[in-house]
């Protein structure tokens, strides 16, 4: 049961990095279209598809089954592996900024982003960094 939930988690991980890495490619390109013009509503409709199709439920399950996986490690094993508790701290920061790309949606589909495309282009790495250390705390396990 064990390697099962952890290949679900793993799969849920992937589907959420693969919105978290797009979607702020999107809002890059976004920005550049008119509002109110056809690109810039066509771009309303691929955000809001992929974050409620995709990045969330990608989220919802990849927390459920993470949480799942340190339930059955049990409370003692979870305690011992600091590594766990720094990627769970990570995965915290990557909600976190789930959040913000969430409200950035609601921000274009309403015509009012107050950002530009370097800083999109900037958030678009954060994910990344956060993807990189935390795979590899959990391969390498460091601590």
């Amino acid at each position: 049961m064990y390697l099962w939930l952890k290949a679900l988690h793993i799969i849920a991980v992937l589907s959420w990095m693969a919105g978290m890495l797009y979607l702020p490619r999107l809002f890059v390109y976004h920005v550049d279209a008119a509002a109110g013009s056809v690109q810039s509503e066509t771009f309303k409709v691929m955000e809001r598809r992929l974050l409620k199709a995709i990045i969330n439920p990608a989220m919802i399950a990849t927390w459920l089954l993470g949480l799942w996986l340190i339930w059955l490690m049990g409370k003692d094993a979870f305690l011992q592996a600091g590594w766990l508790q720094a990627k769970l701290a990570l995965v915290i920061a990557m909600s976190g900024l789930h959040g913000f790309l969430a409200r950035w949606v609601k921000d274009f589909a309403a015509d009012r982003n107050r950002h530009t495309g370097k800083f999109y282009r900037i958030v678009n790495e954060i994910p990344t960094v956060l993807m990189i250390i935390i795979v590899l705390l959990a391969t390498v396990k460091p601590f």
